[in-house]
């Protein structure tokens, strides 16, 4: 029987399928920006922005999704446990069971004269709200948009939080496809985007390994790293951390050009900060000694935010370079014997994450994004 069936199979014309992938992403993106024909809202992030979504789908696609949804118990969910009857009530209640049964039974022999009651819902139907704090809005609706239509369009302000955010919820495909596109993506143009979204997603161990490549451009690269202005959206710490490392491809003047920007914008958000105390926690990264004596005198000194101590050492220094004690040129530079690279650090930042980008070469904290007043 089965080779007849096989023989007639042979015979029939050549079979077509057709498919419209595309059409189908844009209906199911349609439907997750309906919130009637949702049936779970997520409120995401600080601000509590709410993006809407299809459990059903959520589920399909992800095991985090079907636990969170299905089979972990949520508030949403709890019931309140039903009050204790007294023992009155419950003698009553059994007293009046056989009476009630009779009446039943005659009513199934006279026929149902009622209509039955709706049928309930179970609880699984119900629209369900839920909070995200892992993560911004912006990268959770990207990557709802990737569950329901299976594209996205990855973009580095947003790559670092989708690829965590589909390590985090078992979507593999989607984890390979940005670690991809960040080697692609790493140029001058958005080194510092990638950068700052780093410090907010430092503690997932996509980042802790991706944010080593991102520095290792910003060494190769560093003269025009420093003349962005994006570069002075950075965090204080990870301009530190940047203006710390020796593999820094930049001369020393571009580093005081870069600290100065930094320092300007960042007084000019807070007027009441005066520029030199700003300034004066990135003094210790630069070596003023290498930086021409003219430069000095005439870009560096009028400016009287550098102390003059410190000038006078470097052109000690250019003069005679055995009449200055090498440490009182940058005394406190981080130095090291190895290779530098990322860690987390934990901190106690009033004002910020409390982790934060750090180097482990770095004998104190570079976590606070508050200018020390000395």
């Amino acid at each position: 029987m089965p080779e007849v069936m096989a023989v007639e199979l042979a015979d029939e014309p050549d079979l077509s399928t057709f498919e419209n992938k595309t059409g189908l992403a844009e209906d199911m993106k349609f439907l997750a920006s309906m919130p009637e024909l949702c049936d779970v809202t997520f409120l995401v992030g600080d601000t509590r922005e709410p993006v809407c979504a299809v459990k059903a789908v959520l589920a399909s696609r992800s095991r985090v999704f079907h636990k969170m949804l299905y089979q972990a118990p949520s508030p949403q969910r709890k019931r309140d446990a039903p009050p204790k009857e007294n023992k009155l009530r419950m003698f009553l209640k059994r007293s009046s069971e056989p009476l009630l049964n009779l009446q039943n039974a005659a009513a199934q022999r006279g026929g149902y004269t009622q209509q039955l009651a709706p049928i309930q819902e179970p609880s699984s139907n119900q629209h369900h709200t839920l909070i995200i704090e892992e993560f911004e809005p912006d990268v959770f609706r990207q990557l709802i948009e990737y569950i329901h239509t299976g594209c996205v369009t990855l973009q580095p302000r947003t790559l670092l939080g989708v690829m965590n955010a589909a390590d985090y919820y078992g979507l593999d495909e989607l984890r390979r496809a940005c670690a991809g596109f960040v080697q692609c993506c790493i140029n001058v143009d958005t080194v510092c985007a990638l950068l700052a979204s780093a410090e907010r997603y430092i503690q997932y161990k996509c980042t802790k390994s991706l944010v080593q490549k991102v520095l290792e451009f910003v060494d190769e690269h560093g003269n025009e790293v420093l003349n962005l202005g994006s570069f002075t959206l950075l965090p204080q710490h990870v301009v530190r951390l940047i203006l710390a490392r020796e593999e820094l491809r930049a001369d020393e003047f571009t580093k005081f050009q870069a600290a100065l920007m930094w320092s300007k914008k960042y007084c000019d958000s807070n007027p009441n900060i005066v520029l030199k105390d700003v300034i004066g926690n990135f003094l210790e990264y630069i070596q003023f000694h290498k930086i021409p004596a003219n430069v000095l005198m005439r870009e560096i000194h009028p400016l009287g935010i550098v102390p003059y101590s410190i000038i006078m050492n470097a052109l000690a220094y250019q003069a005679d370079p055995n009449s200055v004690d090498p440490g009182k040129l940058s005394p406190s530079r981080v130095r090291r014997s190895g290779g530098r690279s990322m860690s987390v650090q934990s901190s106690l930042d009033p004002c910020g994450s409390n982790t934060t980008l750090s180097s482990s070469a770095s004998s104190d904290a570079i976590s606070s994004d508050k200018p020390s007043s000395n």
